[in-house]
């Protein structure tokens, strides 16, 4: 499902513990971390759909989490047309995201990477808020700056000098 632009409607999910430190997963079989993300399949709201992807790729349930907060509008990202399916040239150019901004309430061991049959990540691992967004391929770090700089001041986060966006030491990493 696409808009008269060629975007796809798509949530992303930035999950944060009770330290503000937010979920990166490793996706599968590569050396990429993003945030967990998903389309909008029709007929279901944005919060159904942020809810099943989050159960699909983290394995966690609404029971898990609040919401505290979400985008006021789409941010949207084009992809590279070497990353688009030949199928989908012409006709597709991106997403459009509402981010979503969760807190996990639950437990760490509460996450699985395999609860799905199609798994999106192999690893995981929590970060400072303000993630080395070097480890994101690259036509998707605008949003992720603008939903992180967007949802920030919901939980009292505050950009600075000494937390920039850009490569910090890893948190210990968790495998599936």
């Amino acid at each position: 499902m696409l808009d008269r632009e060629g975007f796809r409607p798509n949530v992303g999910i930035i999950l944060c513990n009770a330290k503000n430190e937010v979920f990166w997963g490793k996706r599968i079989r590569e050396h990429a971390w993003q945030f967990p993300q998903g389309g909008i399949k029709r007929g279901e709201t944005l919060e159904d759909a942020m809810y099943r992807e989050l159960h699909e790729e983290v394995g966690l349930r609404p029971e898990h989490v609040v919401i505290l907060g979400r985008t006021k509008g789409w941010l949207r990202y084009e992809v590279p047309t070497q990353w688009i399916r030949r199928e989908w040239r012409g006709s597709y150019r991106g997403q459009k995201q509402i981010w979503f901004l969760l807190r996990l309430v639950g437990h760490d061991n509460d996450i699985s990477l395999r609860a799905s049959s199609h798994p999106e990540f192999d690893a995981w691992r929590w970060h400072p808020y303000w993630v080395p967004l070097e480890a994101v391929i690259e036509f998707k770090r605008g949003v992720y700056t603008q939903a992180l700089e967007e949802l920030a001041h919901i939980i009292g986060v505050e950009k600075s000098a000494a937390a920039p966006l850009s490569s910090a030491p890893p948190s210990p990493e968790h495998s599936s």
